[in-house]
């Protein structure tokens, strides 16, 4: 069973649809027994770094999510999930991440403009995948090329050693995280069509 966590700070409809759609067995979570007995964790989320760290805490399983990671479970940030697996967040002020892959959360706008590009910020739309890690567990049904769905105003910086793959918006954007068990996506696969479902695939297969 894949626990979905919700900590009230995501839309959990088109996630658990689409594990549906692939077969797998998934449980919307609020308890820690559920994230215990869950073979695999999804943690979703959008909005503001800030709120949803405060209310991942405030819900009780901010230490389960890092004692079930430790054991060895599968864990899957998504979006705002992903970057919640950070050290540090710089949103609106610094803000404490869970810690699970080292690097931090920036704004995208200071560095496009300091590399001379106007781009829209949030960059929200599609936009194509390079693969750097192709060992990576998340991707072994796709390609360099392949497109997916983005909606961020903040990235992850200073995770050279957790890249498996990258987006180009003017700067190198990281895409795809991992860290053993761990992974992140900053692009929301379950909004990606496709080449979305064949990530979850591969996570439901792990």
């Amino acid at each position: 069973m894949i626990a979905v966590i919700d900590y009230g700070v995501g839309n959990l409809f088109s996630l658990t649809s689409s594990l549906a759609y692939l077969g797998a067995e998934a449980e919307i979570s609020t308890t820690r027994e559920q994230l215990q007995q869950a073979d695999k964790i999804i943690l979703p989320g959008v909005g503001a770094f800030g709120d949803a760290a405060i209310k991942l805490r405030q819900s009780g399983l901010e230490d389960m999510v890092k004692e079930q990671a430790a054991a060895g479970k599968p864990l899957f940030g998504i979006c705002l999930g992903m970057q919640l697996l950070f050290e540090k967040s710089y949103e609106y002020g610094e803000h404490d991440g869970l810690g699970l892959i080292k690097g931090g959360i920036y704004p995208l706008t200071p560095d496009l403009k300091a590399a001379g590009f106007d781009y829209k910020v949030p960059q929200m739309g599609w936009n194509d995948l390079k693969i750097v890690a192709p060992d990576c567990p998340l991707l072994k049904y796709s390609k360099t090329g392949e497109y997916v769905y983005f909606v961020h105003s903040y990235y992850a910086k200073n995770c050279e050693e957790s890249l498996a793959a990258t987006c180009n918006y003017g700067v190198e954007v990281p895409a795809l995280v991992y860290s053993g068990n761990v992974f992140g996506a900053q692009f929301h696969p379950e909004k990606s069509g496709a080449v979305g479902l064949k990530i979850l695939q591969a996570f439901i297969d792990m």
